[in-house]
């Protein structure tokens, strides 16, 4: 049996996934004619009770699409130094949209709210400085080991904002995972933000696909910038079957793996050759080995007995819990650690 805890991207559609994708109606969408995308548009705009939304390929193409239209050539966003949308996307926030990145210190993924006003009133305002125009924060946080925000902070960073006329987006990629670990709601988050990225095919199970939620203005803007990175698609609504699935089905089970990596994080810790654990909000559990091993050496062990992980470099090991982790590989792998 193989374990692969790599990522909660690795899950296949389930049955129930599948033959709701395989009966799906379809259309154009780029004539916005497929009726199963417009429903899903429609389903998780009134779940977050924004105005509209927008079906992408990936979840970067929406985070780039969210960066370009709030910004222009030159501008500046700021983020945390563990940003997804900066470590992780290529670099296109400057090869599309020609955006500076201010990375602030935080903790964890997160920065505070007088992180950031510290760093708005610490520049200059003159021709010598970009344009400050957005804010851009990750929930959970990826590099973080699946970090949830305070949502206070939240609020306080929003605050800032409207004060300094910044655009606020969330790239939402687990954002589920942290409104069932912290009991939230959509509407919360859809009351704050100007634009948030969703993605599917994460914690949800989806096979491809993510969504980006915004006023219509946005949306229409977008659209046009969606086309222009090559998103556009045609008979899509098979792969939004799916995502309208996940929705109904697999939002409320998320609780289940952060169950899971609680205990694959008890088992680490009781490990002798595990240094440390960073703490377990969600569906990631980040560890060090102690110095004597080699990260290599510890991952291609447990490659050995069937077990898949990743190293996020510096000396971090992932594992990610997710809907095709079952509770008999559970127990392998906890059975695994102890025998290590």
């Amino acid at each position: 049996m193989q374990i692969n805890l790599i990522s909660d991207t690795v899950t296949k559609p389930t049955a129930g996934m599948l033959k709701a994708m395989m009966s799906a109606e379809v259309g154009d969408d780029v004539f916005k004619s497929d009726p199963t995308v417009n429903k899903l548009q429609e389903k998780i705009a009134k779940m977050f009770g924004m105005e509209d939304a927008l079906f992408f390929p990936s979840g970067t193409m929406a985070n780039q699409t969210a960066i370009k239209l709030h910004t222009h050539h030159g501008d500046k966003m700021y983020i945390d130094k563990w940003a997804h949308v900066y470590n992780f996307e290529g670099g296109g926030a400057a090869s599309n949209s020609g955006v500076t990145s201010h990375l602030i210190d935080g903790t964890r993924g997160m920065f505070t709210a007088n992180q950031l006003k510290e760093s708005i009133s610490g520049g200059r305002s003159d021709i010598h400085v970009p344009y400050s125009r957005l804010v851009a924060i990750e929930n959970t946080t990826n590099k973080g080991g699946g970090a949830c925000w305070s949502f206070d902070e939240i609020l306080g960073i929003k605050k800032i904002c409207v004060e300094n006329n910044l655009a606020f987006h969330l790239d939402g990629a687990r954002l589920f995972n942290a409104i069932v670990a912290k009991n939230e709601t959509p509407e919360q988050y859809g009351k704050v933000f100007d634009t948030i990225s969703i993605c599917l095919s994460k914690g949800l199970g989806a096979p491809v696909g993510s969504l980006l939620l915004g006023k219509k203005v946005h949306i229409e803007k977008a659209l046009r910038i969606r086309k222009i990175f090559g998103g556009a698609m045609r008979q899509v609504g098979y792969l939004a079957a799916a995502g309208i699935y996940a929705l109904d089905n697999h939002v409320e089970r998320l609780a289940i793996d952060h169950t899971r990596a609680k205990i694959i994080g008890s088992a680490l810790q009781n490990c002798a050759l595990i240094k440390n654990v960073e703490p377990i909000e969600t569906n990631i559990v980040i560890f060090n080995v102690i110095d004597s091993i080699n990260e290599l050496d510890f991952i291609n062990t447990l490659n050995k007995a069937g077990i898949l992980l990743i190293s996020m470099g510096n000396g971090k090991l992932r594992m990610v819990t997710h809907l095709d982790f079952t509770e008999e590989m559970l127990e392998i792998l906890v059975n695994t650690i102890e025998h290590l």
